[in-house]
């Protein structure tokens, strides 16, 4: 079975600025995977990610419903990017997520920690190639995307494994011929 994986990820967030000393990292990483031989959705999974250098905001946990007992049981990032690599392909597959949002904070965490960036060249941003194919001029948020697909808000929004599922039917319904790279 040939892969792609699609990635949402969630990150610490407050309502304003960061607090000083602060930064966005990730918590969450969901990915799916698209069987592109046969272009069904696959399989979810959730990895949970341990803030090294912030801490989880009440914000945070109202938006993705994710607590500091929640990651505390989770894995550091560089851990997370090996799990990436070693379960997942993802030196090897396409991947492929709602914006670009994704795969900068993948690299501005990875230059911030010094962990080797765990994703092959190959990055499709979906919201923009969505956008595209509907000849819209503005790029939807996920959510309107799937009202605009007809397609069901499946679990809860904001939580990096139920978006990335989201976001793996939305990249269904397009079809392989819109995506040559895979």
């Amino acid at each position: 079975m040939r892969l792609l994986n699609v990635i949402d990820l969630e990150a610490t967030c407050w309502e304003g600025e960061p607090p000083p000393g602060m930064d966005n990292e990730i918590i969450e990483i969901g990915l799916a995977t698209i069987d592109i031989d046969s272009w069904q959705r696959a399989e979810k999974h959730q990895i949970l990610v341990r803030p090294e250098r912030s801490e989880i905001s009440a914000f945070c946990t109202e938006l993705t419903g994710l607590t500091t007992a929640t990651v505390s049981a989770g894995v550091t990032f560089a851990e997370a990017c090996a799990l990436l690599t070693s379960q997942y392909g993802a030196a090897e597959r396409v991947w492929m997520s709602w914006g670009d949002y994704d795969r900068k904070q993948f690299e501005r965490q990875c230059a911030a920690t010094g962990v080797a960036y765990p994703f092959g060249p190959t990055h499709v941003n979906a919201k923009a190639r969505f956008a595209d194919i509907r000849g819209l001029k503005r790029r939807p948020g996920m959510s309107q995307a799937l009202k605009l697909a007809g397609l069901p808000l499946e679990g809860r929004h904001h939580s990096g494994t139920d978006d990335a599922w989201n976001i793996a039917a939305l990249i269904v319904q397009l079809s392989a011929e819109s995506f040559p790279e895979v």
